[in-house]
């Protein structure tokens, strides 16, 4: 799906998709789904999908995780995902993962750490 694409599942219903993004990491995708529920409120529905496969067979299946963060809650959650985000960067040292530790190519410039900045808006329409 591209970035930022417009997808109408359903038409009516809470099942609704407005607006959605993919992100792509690794193993797993996240689908952030800008949804509207049967009063007309909109939330935000975030998906982790993880492909598993079985050590016992070739059969892949996907693990889903669901997360439904309302309007009224956004502020709350930014304001803590920054901080543990903040946590993490200043503690990167303690426990990195290992593309993390792997030198980098002449090619990709060093990315000094700096501040993390989310501009995030929420029109009511």
């Amino acid at each position: 799906m591209e970035e930022g694409k417009k997808k109408n599942i359903v038409e009516g219903g809470d099942k609704e998709i407005l607006y959605s993004k993919a992100i792509k990491a690794g193993k797993r995708i996240y689908y952030l789904d800008v949804k509207k529920n049967l009063k007309e409120d909109l939330f935000l529905a975030i998906t982790e999908s993880k492909k598993v496969q079985a050590k016992d067979s070739s059969a892949v299946t996907f693990e889903k995780h669901k997360i439904f963060l309302y309007r009224e809650d956004f502020d709350k959650f930014v304001d803590g995902l920054m901080d543990v985000i903040g946590y993490v960067k200043s503690h990167k040292g303690e426990a990195s993962r290992p593309e993390e530790a792997a030198p980098k190519s002449e090619d990709t410039a060093a990315e000094p750490d700096s501040d993390i900045k989310l501009d995030i808006h929420f029109d009511a329409e």
